[in-house]
Formats: structure tokens, C-alpha cells, sequence
């Protein structure tokens, strides 16, 4: 198949990309390389690959870059509540109207595959696991864009959207921004973090089961299509505390703390079913801890500068 990747360098996409070449298929990566990153530069020499420098919002260009792909999967983002809060213009211009954009230019045989978050579901109920069904209470500017962009694609028909966990691992377009990713970093080189509201729950997924989980939807298209499904790992629905104890198994003398004052300003919380895609045959390959492992190694080779979205 012929598939459109917008977003195509970010963290996502500079694992999904190599992934979908090795599967066969044709890609058309289309980023403006906002964080002059140089993901993708290892699969330039694939004949199937056209990359090209450019913005989702033009329309003359996405016309022209969606004419005859097979499946368009809209990745670009403004990702995560601090930078959408920094650039609401941005955020609603890439988030909701570019994808409003795809859904009015494609032809009504090609499918759209949309990456939204579980950050959705903003304060669950406790003890509750929040399935497809659980009503959608988003908390941020970020989470309120990608629920709309969600409801859009699925209203419109011939698309799934995936309701990532929070992600992490090793990327060519690293983030040093997301949670375990960042606690892990602050283990290994400042060897203590301070939590606020610790007791916060997430879900989580490594970075290269949700490449495997696009593939999954492409190659289960037609029983998966026009459902939302969350993506997770149905044995890491932690809190920060014990988040940060399964790192403290790795980096021993890893210390960490509970502020008895102050407030995460991120309110999100809430623990996650994944049955449904799990039923369907999708099975996640990497454990929090096998991840854990991945990024401690990663960090001997990168150090924080300009891994971050903010």
C-alpha cells in the first residue's frame, strides 16, 4: 500500500516509518522538522520511501501528497498539554483543522488511522478502568483538540482512531518530556526526583508497540474500522510512586520523594482497559521494565538538550 505519514520525523513517526517500509509498503513522510531533527536519515536509501519538507496545513501540497495514497495517517501534532497551552493557534490548526483538512480531501475509499491519547478520559473513577465507552472528559486544550479530531475522523467513516497510553522508550526524534522517560532520565544522571500527587495514575505503551499497533489497524482494517480502541499495557496502569519503584530495581540508588505541598498542574488520572484491542489479536512486545533497561542504556549515549517538545 501507498500510505501518507504526516509528522513523519517525530517520535512516533521515525519508528513507524522504517516499520512500514519493512513491511512492504510505500511511504509518503511528510514533516516541516520543527526540532531540526534528523530522524529517518537511516531509511533514505529505501526506493519506497518519498520524504518531503513541508506543513499538513497547506492544502495545495496535501492535495497533491494524498492523490494516490492508500491510507493517510495524520501523525503531526503540537503533542502534549504544556505545548498546546504555549500555542493554541498551533494546536488548533494542526490538531483539529488540518485533519478536518484530510477528511475533506480524501477519496472515500482511503482510510485514515489517527494516534489520540487516553489523556481523554482526564479524572476517572477510582477502582474504574476507563474502556471505549467511558465518557471522554478531557482537562487540557490538548486533550479537548484530539477528542474533536477523534469524533471527526470517526463520524466521517472508514478510520480508527487509537487512544494511546503515555508513551515512552527510545526514539530517533527523542523526548526527554514524557513521564517515564523523564523520571528515568532524572534516575540515572540527578539520581533523585520530587513527586507532586503521587499517587496519580497513567497507563503506558512503548514507542514501538504503538508503530505496531498502526500496523495492526492497517492490517485489521475492515473488522477494526470506525471504533476507537485504547492502547496500553494492561499490566502498567501504575501511579507515579510506583512508577518510580520499578525504576529504583534498575538504578538502586535512585531517591525519590512525595512533596507535602504543591500540585502537579497535569490533573490527569484515571487507569485503563485495553481488552478490546487486545482482542482483536494486538499484543504488545515491550514490558515497562524491558523499556526501563532500553532507556537507561540510551542515556549513555544523549544527555538533555534539545530532546524535548518544550
Amino acid at each position: 500500500m501507498k500510505i501518507l505519514v504526516t509528522g513523519a520525523a517525530g517520535y512516533i513517526g521515525s519508528i513507524l516509518v522504517p516499520r512500514l517500509l519493512a513491511e512492504g509498503h510505500e511511504v509518503i513522510a511528510l514533516d516541516n522538522f520543527m526540532y531540526n531533527q534528523s530522524s529517518l536519515l537511516d531509511v533514505c536509501y529505501h526506493d519506497r520511501l518519498t520524504i518531503v519538507r513541508g506543513d499538513t496545513r497547506d492544502k495545495a501540497l496535501m492535495t497533491r501528497l494524498m492523490k494516490d495514497a492508500d491510507a493517510i495517517f495524520p501523525l503531526a501534532c503540537l503533542t502534549g498539554a504544556p505545548l498546546c497551552a504555549k500555542d493554541p493557534v498551533g494546536a488548533q490548526t494542526i490538531l483539529l483543522d488540518a485533519v478536518n483538512m484530510i477528511l475533506q480531501l480524501r477519496s472515500r475509499d482511503q482510510r485514515v488511522i489517527f494516534p489520540t491519547t487516553n489523556s481523554g478520559y482526564g479524572i476517572g473513577e477510582k477502582g474504574k478502568h476507563c474502556t471505549e465507552e467511558t465518557p471522554l472528559r478531557p482537562i487540557s486544550l490538548y486533550g479537548k483538540l484530539k477528542v474533536e479530531a477523534e469524533n471527526a475522523i470517526l463520524s466521517a467513516g472508514n478510520g480508527i482512531t487509537l487512544r494511546l497510553a503515555t508513551a515512552f522508550g527510545v526514539s530517533p526524534r527523542m523526548r526527554l518530556d514524557l513521564l517515564v522517560n523523564d523520571f528515568t532520565y532524572r534516575a540515572v544522571y540527578d539520581r533523585f526526583v520530587i513527586l507532586f500527587e503521587a499517587h496519580f495514575n497513567r497507563n503506558y505503551i512503548h514507542v514501538r508497540d504503538i508503530a505496531k499497533a498502526f500496523i495492526h489497524a492497517l492490517n485489521n482494517f475492515d473488522k477494526m474500522k470506525n471504533q476507537p480502541y485504547n492502547v496500553g499495557l494492561s499490566d502498567a496502569n501504575l501511579t507515579k510512586l510506583q512508577l518510580c519503584q520499578e525504576i529504583k530495581k534498575l538504578v538502586p540508588d535512585f531517591y525519590f520523594v512525595e512533596a507535602t505541598i504543591g500540585e502537579d498542574p497535569d490533573k490527569r488520572d484515571y487507569i485503563v482497559s485495553n481488552e478490546k484491542i487486545e482482542k482483536t489479536g494486538f499484543k504488545p512486545d515491550v514490558s515497562l521494565q524491558k523499556g526501563l533497561q532500553e532507556l537507561i542504556k540510551g542515556y549513555q549515549v544523549i544527555k538533555r538538550n534539545q530532546f524535548a517538545n518544550i
